[in-house]
Formats: C-alpha cells, sequence, structure tokens
C-alpha cells in the first residue's frame, strides 16, 4: 500500500529528533536494498520518483528510510520514511519544487540492510530576455536574467549561435548579482539575424543549463538622404512584404521625383547583390516596391541606377522558421516513451533541432537535441521520470539565413503506475 506524501512528511518530523543529523559516507554497494531513482536527471524543480526493494524473507511491512546529499554538502541527511508491501517494494515521491540541485540518494532498511547510492544531476533553471528584439549596428543590445537556484557571485556567459549545428561562441560573460540576476550588453557589426543564449556551466551544485535562445534582427543605420523600411520586419516563408523609402536630392533634404532606383538582394554572409525590380521616385521623392517574396532571409538594398550612384543602407529581411509537432499519446506512465514528431519549414536539412520543457520558472529549458532529417522533419523519444502534467515544445535557432522559431506546445500527461509493476529488482 502507498504511503501519502503528507504521512510520510509527519512519520519524518516524528523521528528526526531521535535521528543522527547526518548519516555519513555514502555506500557503493548494495546490501540487500535496491534502489532506483527516475529521472535521473532533471531541470530544477521537477519532480523525482525513488524506489526499490527489500530482498529475502519477512520484508514485507519493513521501515525504510531515504537519505540525501546535496552537493556540495559532505554528509547525508534522512528526509523521508515509508514501509515495503506485501512483495518488499518501497517508493518516495520527491514532489515539484524541491530537487533544486545535484544531489545522491541511498536508502536503509532493518538491520544492515542498505542500497549502493544513486545520483542525481540537476540542471539548473537559466532564463533569459533581451531589451529590445530589433537593433541597429554598433547599437548595444542589454540582456538579462534568472538562475534558479540562487547562483549569487557565479558567472553566466553570453554565447552566439555558429552556422547550423549546436556550436556557440562565448561573446560576453556576467557576474550574476543580487536575487541571482545578471545583465550585459552586445553590439553587432553587421545587419542580420543572431540567436543568443545564456549558459551556466556546472559546478558542484548544478549540471550545466543554457537558456532558451533569445532572436534578435539588427539593421544598418539609414544612410542620409536614402531611407529604406520594409512593411513587417519578420514574414513566413513566401510571405509578401512592401519594401519602402525616400529619396532626397544630394546633400539636401529635398525630395527627387522622376528617378529610376532599383530593388537588389543578396542572401546574408554572401555580399553578392543582384537586380530584383525597378521603378521611379514619386514626387515627394518616396519610392515602393511591393510583394517581395522569399523563401529565405535576405538582404536588400536600393540604388538609384543613373549617376550619380546613390545607395541606401542594406535592410535584412527575416524568414521565420514555421514547426509542427504532434505527440505519439497524449498520456503516459512513469518509465513510458512518448514520441514527438514534426516538420519545419523552409527546409532546414541537418539543422540542430532542440526538445524543451516548460519550467517551474515559467521559461522554456532545452532538455535534447537533435539533427533536422534530410526530409525536414524530426523525431524525439522521451522517457518520462515523474507524474504530472508535462508541456513540450520543438525549438530551432535560425542564424544568419533565418528566424529560428518554436511549435506549438503539446501537453501529455503522466501518471504514476501501480508499484508492482516498477522494475525495482
Amino acid at each position: 500500500m502507498r504511503v501519502p506524501f503528507a504521512t510520510a512528511c509527519c512519520a519524518l518530523a516524528v523521528i528526526a529528533c531521535a535521528a543522527a543529523p547526518n548519516a555519513g559516507a555514502a555506500p557503493i554497494h548494495d546490501r540487500g536494498l535496491t534502489i532506483q531513482a527516475t529521472p535521473r536527471r532533471i531541470i530544477a524543480g521537477e519532480a523525482v520518483l525513488i524506489y526499490g526493494r527489500l530482498r529475502g524473507p519477512g520484508n514485507a511491512g519493513q521501515t525504510i528510510r531515504l537519505y540525501h546529499r546535496i552537493a556540495p554538502a559532505p554528509y547525508f541527511s534522512l528526509i523521508g520514511v515509508t514501509k515495503t508491501n506485501a512483495d518488499g517494494q518501497y517508493e518516495f515521491a520527491r514532489a515539484e519544487g524541491i530537487v533544486l540541485s545535484n544531489r545522491s540518494w541511498f536508502v536503509r532498511g532493518p538491520g544492515l540492510t542498505h542500497s549502493r547510492t544513486v545520483r542525481e544531476r540537476v540542471a539548473a533553471l537559466v532564463s533569459l530576455g533581451a531589451s529590445t528584439t530589433g537593433g541597429l549596428t554598433r547599437h548595444a543590445i542589454t540582456f538579462s536574467g534568472h538562475v534558479t537556484p540562487d547562483h549569487t557571485g557565479g558567472v553566466v556567459l553570453l554565447q552566439q549561435q555558429l552556422g547550423s549545428g549546436d556550436d556557440w561562441r562565448t561573446i560576453g560573460r556576467a557576474r550574476i548579482g543580487a536575487s541571482s540576476d545578471f545583465s550585459l550588453s552586445h553590439a553587432w557589426r553587421l545587419p542580420g539575424s543572431y540567436d543568443v543564449r545564456a549558459l551556466l556551466r556546472a559546478d558542484a551544485r548544478n549540471a550545466a543549463a543554457p537558456s532558451d535562445p533569445v532572436s534578435v534582427v539588427i539593421q544598418q543605420a539609414q544612410a542620409p538622404g536614402f531611407t529604406i523600411q520594409a512593411a513587417d520586419q519578420i514574414v513566413s516563408t513566401g510571405q509578401p512584404v512592401t519594401i519602402s523609402g525616400t529619396l532626397d536630392q544630394p546633400g539636401t533634404t529635398t525630395p527627387e521625383p522622376n528617378t529610376s532606383v532599383g530593388l537588389f538582394e543578396a542572401l546574408p554572409g554572401t555580399g553578392s547583390f543582384r537586380e530584383v525590380s525597378t521603378t521611379t521616385t514619386g514626387p515627394d521623392g518616396s519610392y515602393s516596391f511591393a510583394g517581395v517574396a522569399s523563401a529565405h532571409s535576405e538582404l536588400y538594398r536600393v540604388r538609384t541606377m543613373f549617376a550619380p550612384i546613390r545607395s541606401s543602407a542594406t535592410l535584412f529581411e527575416g524568414v521565420q522558421d514555421a514547426l509542427t509537432i504532434q505527440a505519439s499519446s497524449t498520456t503516459a506512465l512513469v518509465g513510458g516513451t512518448v514520441t514527438f514528431t514534426g516538420t519545419v519549414s523552409p527546409d532546414k536539412a541537418g539543422h540542430a533541432i532542440y526538445l524543451q520543457r516548460l519550467g517551474a520558472d515559467g521559461d522554456w529549458h532545452t532538455v535534447q537535441v537533435r539533427r533536422v532529417s534530410s526530409l525536414s522533419t524530426f523525431r524525439f523519444i522521451w522517457t518520462f521520470g515523474a507524474q504530472g502534467t508535462k508541456e513540450f515544445r520543438a525549438r530551432i535557432t535560425g542564424g544568419r539565413i533565418e528566424i529560428g522559431g518554436a511549435s506549438p506546445t503539446v501537453t501529455v500527461d503522466v501518471s504514476l503506475p501501480p508499484l508492482t509493476t516498477l522494475p525495482t529488482g
């Protein structure tokens, strides 16, 4: 019979005064008592199920004590007490919001019986936000965030993704301040889209943890007397956009009418512009190119077609990746698996893609990394270690060619199976 969580807490309170404050060194091998912890790697605040079996005759109704050590503390302490069932099995459910940092577990039974020690790796929750998602070249954007659990005095790295893989280059670092908050700024020299994340490196308390990437779009400052802008800075693939602006007479603020201007485009990073269309400025010096569409992000410039040749600044027009996702089942049992599949458009074959879970802090956190297939599809297999409602999504970064995107959210309700069905050994 399962012991309710509240009952276990009361039992712990009764025995706490009589128990030793620590359990000394961790046992390496089990002596008549097995232990499992699932999942073994979690994000901070996720629930954990600890279970096992007391071997031998007379194993029903025996007292089992759970000990843990929270890194970097040197000793173990008693945190829970329960009774074995008729088959000698036991379980402890560590509820959500309790396990925030790395720790180790073992259990003791009657006499000299004890389990081996199992270790839980816990990734901190790192959030990141930007003061603006659109900026100008050589103008700094401020990034700020928070780390859970508290890491005041630690260091976070600001990183920018390189290429299409899970490769990141450090572009800044910040000391974590009071209340476990941090802030730092960065500026870019070239227009384009940039994916940025904060990374807390592994330490004694937590496993390494990245934030959900933030995408920022950087535009070149306007050229004097020759403006350029887009009706929408970010569009979906193939969606038409209007690019417009005004042309002034050289060295003045007087509009220049009846002048032939051309629209030129280039893929980001290539620098090779080609002519797309031409038009003539109106009486007020204005021009407009309607219905401009592309399957990928583009750089656009407008320039005069006859001498004296003048050019606008370079405009970055971002195309947003679109993702779908579906789960093989919306229900699961602890220890069971669900497969998440989906598609990415435009084609991102070979690109890194992330499975993310919604954390206790309300932000998304990466739990798996895979590659998009040659058909621009993806597949993740996830094994559930704790009961509750779990929210997932797929996330892809864009880099210089696209704007990254996220899929809709999928929810899976996870239930605890009967203790007798768990592989307790």
